[in-house]
C-alpha cells in the first residue's frame, strides 16, 4: 500500500473488483434478458423491481463502505486491535441490515407494486413475486457486501473477484434452467429468476467466509467474544451514513422517474430499466476502481504520504475516462443491437435508442465524478458524495426530467441526465479543490 508503484497497486487493488463488478453486469443483463423472452410486462416488473434492490445496495455498500475506510485507516496507522474491531462490527452489522430489510419487506411490496405499475395486475403480480424472494433472501448479498470488503481493505482482491465470479456463473446457469424449465429443473418463471440470483449471492457469501478465515491473517475473527462496539459502530456511520443516503437517493431518483416515464407508458418504464442494466456494463467496472481507490487513498492518509495520494487520484481518474470514453462510443454507435438483447419491441427500440444516445456523453462527466467521490470516501469526508448526489438528482435530475415531460415528448426527457452530469461534475470538483486545500495540501510526509 505504502511502496509499491501506483499504476500496479492500483491495478492489484482494482482490477479483480473491476472484474467481479463487471462479472456482476453482466448477470445482471442476462437475468434482465431472460426475463425479457417471457414478456414486456415481466422486464418492467424488474425494472420497477430496481428502486428496492437499490435501497438494498445502498445499506449493504454504504455499511461496508465505512467499515472498509475505517479498517483501511488503522491498518496504515498500525492500530490491530481497532482493524479487528471494526470487522467484527462490520459483520455484526450486516446482519442487522439484513434483519431490517426482511421486515420492511413484509409491509411495502404490494402497496408499492400497485402504485408503481398503475394498476396493471400482470406487472404488480410479477414483480412481488420477483422483490419478496430477492429481499427475504438477502442474507447472502449482504454477507458478500461485507466479506468482500474486509478481504479488498487488506490487498486480497484476488478472493474477492473469485466469490463475485463464481456467484454470477451460479447465477446465469441457474437463470436459464429456472427460468424456463431446463432439464430437471421447474419452470418458474420471474421467481426463478430471484431464486437464483440469492443462491448465487449465498455462494459468494459463502466462498468469501472462507476466504476470510483461512487467507485474510490481518484480523481475528473472534466470533463467541464479540461484544458491539458503539464508538466504532459510530465511526463506521460517519462515512456509511452520507453514503447510504447517496445510494438511498439514487433509488428514490429511479422510483420516481419511473412514475414521471409512466405518464407516458409503461413501456417507457420497461426502456428505462433496460439502460440502467446496459449502464452498469460500464459503471460496474468503474465503481469497481472505485473500490480500489478508497483503501489505498485511505491507507497512504493514515500514513500521510501526500505525494501517493496525489498520484493515485491522478491514474484513477485516467483509468476512469479510458473506461468510460469506450462507453460512449459503443452506446452511440449500437444503440439498437444493445436494446435487441432485451427482446425489445419496436415501440421500445422506438423509445429506447434516442434515449440511450442523449444520455451516453454524461458517462464522461460520472467517470469525473466517481473517481473524486473516491477521496471524500478515503479522507472521511463521504458527506460531500452525498451533497453531490442530492445536487445531480434531487436538485437538478428529477425536476428537470418532470418540467421536460411536460412538452409531452418522451425524447426530451433524456436531456435531464446530461444536464445533471454537469452539475454534479462542476460541485464534485469544487469539493475535492477544498479538500485538496484544506486536508492534504497542509500534510507533512513522515
Amino acid at each position: 500500500m505504502g511502496t509499491m508503484s501506483v499504476p500496479r497497486l492500483i491495478v492489484n487493488m482494482s482490477f479483480p473488483m473491476m472484474i467481479s463488478m463487471f462479472i456482476q453486469s453482466l448477470y445482471n443483463i442476462v437475468d434482465s434478458a431472460l426475463v425479457g423472452r417471457i414478456n414486456e410486462n415481466a422486464l418492467t416488473a424488474l425494472s420497477l423491481a430496481f428502486p428496492l434492490q437499490n435501497l438494498m445496495v445502498a445499506f449493504g455498500i454504504g455499511t461496508a463502505v465505512g467499515v472498509n475506510a475505517l479498517l483501511s485507516t488503522r491498518l496504515g496507522q498500525k492500530k490491530m486491535e481497532d482493524v479487528n474491531r471494526a470487522a467484527m462490527n462490520g459483520i455484526f452489522l450486516a446482519l442487522c441490515t439484513y434483519l431490517f430489510i426482511l421486515l420492511l419487506s413484509f409491509f411495502i411490496l404490494h402497496p408499492y407494486f400497485v402504485f408503481s405499475a398503475k394498476g396493471v395486475a400482470q406487472i404488480v403480480s410479477y414483480g412481488e413475486e420477483y422483490a419478496s424472494i430477492v429481499m427475504r433472501a438477502s442474507f447472502g448479498m449482504f454477507g458478500v457486501m461485507m466479506l468482500d470488503r474486509l478481504l479488498q481493505a487488506t490487498g486480497r482482491t484476488i478472493f474477492t473477484m473469485i466469490s463475485q465470479i463464481s456467484g454470477a456463473f451460479c447465477n446465469i446457469i441457474l437463470d436459464c434452467c429456472l427460468i424456463f424449465g431446463l432439464g430437471p429443473f421447474p419452470k418458474l418463471g420471474v421467481a426463478g429468476a430471484a431464486i437464483a440470483t440469492v443462491i448465487g449471492q449465498c455462494l459468494s457469501m459463502v466462498l468469501s467466509l472462507v476466504f476470510n478465515l483461512a487467507f485474510n491473517r490481518e484480523i481475528k475473527f473472534e466470533f463467541r467474544k464479540f461484544r458491539p462496539h458503539l464508538a466504532t459502530i459510530r465511526q463506521v456511520y460517519l462515512v456509511a451514513l452520507p453514503t447510504i443516503l447517496l445510494n438511498g437517493a439514487t433509488s428514490l431518483t429511479t422510483y420516481l422517474l419511473n412514475l414521471i416515464l409512466g405518464m407516458f407508458s409503461t413501456t417507457a418504464i420497461a426502456v428505462y430499466g433496460v439502460y440502467f442494466k446496459l449502464n452498469s456494463f460500464l459503471f460496474m467496472p468503474i465503481f469497481g476502481l472505485n473500490s480500489g481507490l478508497v483503501p489505498i487513498i485511505a491507507y497512504n492518509y493514515g500514513a500521510c504520504k501526500k505525494k501517493r495520494i496525489l498520484s493515485t487520484m491522478r491514474t484513477g481518474l485516467l483509468f476512469a475516462l479510458s473506461i468510460m470514453g469506450f462507453g460512449v462510443i459503443l452506446f452511440e454507435l449500437i444503440p439498437g443491437r444493445l436494446l435487441m438483447l432485451f427482446s425489445a419491441t419496436n415501440e421500445m427500440l422506438k423509445i429506447g435508442v434516442p434515449a440511450i444516445r442523449i444520455i451516453a456523453p454524461s458517462f464522461i462527466g460520472a467517470a469525473v465524478a466517481i473517481t473524486l467521490s473516491s477521496a471524500f470516501q478515503a479522507f472521511r469526508s463521504a458527506i460531500y458524495s452525498m451533497i453531490v448526489a442530492f445536487m445531480r438528482q434531487l436538485v437538478v435530475l428529477l425536476p428537470v426530467a418532470y418540467f421536460l415531460a411536460l412538452t409531452g415528448n418522451i425524447r426530451n426527457v433524456w436531456f435531464a441526465f446530461p444536464i445533471a452530469e454537469v452539475v454534479s461534475v462542476a460541485v464534485s470538483i469544487f469539493f475535492y479543490m477544498r479538500l485538496k486545500k484544506n486536508r492534504l495540501m497542509p500534510m507533512q510526509e513522515e
